[in-house]
C-alpha cells in the first residue's frame, strides 16, 4: 500500500540488476511512492541484467555508468538532472563486486590488484558519486543518500574475504561526506547494514547459505527480506528522516544486538 511518500522527488538509483536485487526493490517501491529516477549500471552489468524491463515498468530512463570512472559520473549526474528537471532528491549506492571473493582466494592469500579493484567498485565508487554530484551541483537541498553495507565492516566473517574491508571504508566515507554535505546543504548520508539476502551478488560469497542460516537463527525476527529493506530505504529517502545522517543503520532483524539463541545452543549442548 502505497502512501506518497517520494511524491514529487527525483532521485538515482544504482545496481539494479534483476528483480533479486535490493535495487530493484527500491526502484518499484519509488515508484509507487511517487517518484522519477534514473537508472544506471556498469555497461557490463547492463548487458548481463534486465534493466531495460525496470526501465519500462517504472517509467525510468537508463543511464550507463562504471561507478570507477569519473568521467562517467560527472555524465550521470548532469544527464540525470537534464532528464528530470533539477536536482535529485535521493541517491541509492548499491555498487558492490570482490574479483578475490569471486575467485576464491583466502584473506591470507589477495591478490592486490583485485583488492585494490574490490575496494575500487564496493566503496571508493561511493566516494566518487558524491564528488562527482558536489561537484556538478546535483544534489537537491535536505536530499538523501543510501549505500548499503553489511556487518562484515564491525565483526569478521572469514569468507567474506576484502569485501569486509570495503564495507568499513564505505562507512567512514559515508561519514565524512555526511558531515561535509549536511552542512552545506542538509543532505543526508547514511548506510543501511542489510541481514544476509538471496541476491545475485550475496549468494556468490563462499558459504552463503552457512551465512543466512546462522543469521536466522540469531536474529529475534529473523533475516529482514529484500522488499524489507527496500521499505527502510524509502523512509530514508522520504521527509520522515530528515535528522538522521552519518549513521549505520543495522536492518538485520536484531542480529546485530543478539549475543546467542538457544537455537545456536542446541548444536554445541550435550544431550543431558
Amino acid at each position: 500500500m502505497a502512501h506518497g511518500l517520494l511524491k514529487g522527488k527525483k532521485g538515482i538509483i544504482s545496481g539494479a540488476l534483476n528483480d533479486q536485487s535490493i535495487a530493484w526493490k527500491v526502484a518499484e517501491l519509488a515508484h509507487a511512492e511517487g517518484a522519477s529516477f534514473v537508472l544506471t549500471n556498469a555497461p557490463v552489468a547492463m548487458r548481463m541484467g534486465e534493466i531495460n524491463k525496470l526501465a519500462e515498468t517504472t517509467g525510468s530512463a537508463v543511464i550507463p555508468a562504471d561507478a570507477t570512472n569519473d568521467a562517467d559520473l560527472e555524465k550521470l549526474f548532469a544527464e540525470a538532472q537534464a532528464k528530470l528537471g533539477g536536482p535529485v532528491d535521493f541517491v541509492l549506492h548499491s555498487i558492490g563486486m570482490s574479483p578475490n571473493v569471486r575467485k576464491g582466494r583466502a584473506y591470507s592469500d589477495l591478490n592486490y590488484e583485485w583488492y585494490k579493484q574490490t575496494l575500487d567498485v564496493s566503496a571508493i565508487s561511493l566516494h566518487r558519486m558524491l564528488q562527482a554530484a558536489h561537484k556538478g551541483n546535483a544534489l537537491a537541498e535536505g536530499a538523501s543518500v543510501v549505500a548499503l553495507s553489511y556487518i562484515a565492516a564491525q565483526r569478521v566473517f572469514p569468507d567474506y574475504g576484502d569485501m569486509a574491508d570495503a564495507k568499513a571504508l564505505l562507512e567512514s566515507i559515508t561519514r565524512s561526506w555526511g558531515y561535509r554535505l549536511g552542512r552545506e546543504k542538509r543532505v543526508r548520508v547514511n548506510t543501511v547494514s542489510q541481514s544476509p539476502t538471496w541476491t545475485t551478488a550475496g549468494s556468490g560469497v563462499k558459504g552463503f547459505d552457512g551465512f543466512f542460516g546462522f543469521a536466522q537463527a540469531m536474529s529475534p525476527l529473523g533475516n529482514a527480506p529484500a522488499e524489507d529493506c527496500a521499505n527502510y530505504c524509502i523512509t530514508l529517502f522520504s521527509d520522515l528522516t530528515r535528522f538522521v545522517t552519518m549513521q549505520n543503520l543495522f536492518h538485520d532483524g536484531g542480529f546485530s544486538t543478539t549475543g546467542v539463541t538457544p537455537e545456536v545452543m542446541a548444536n554445541f549442548m550435550k544431550e543431558q
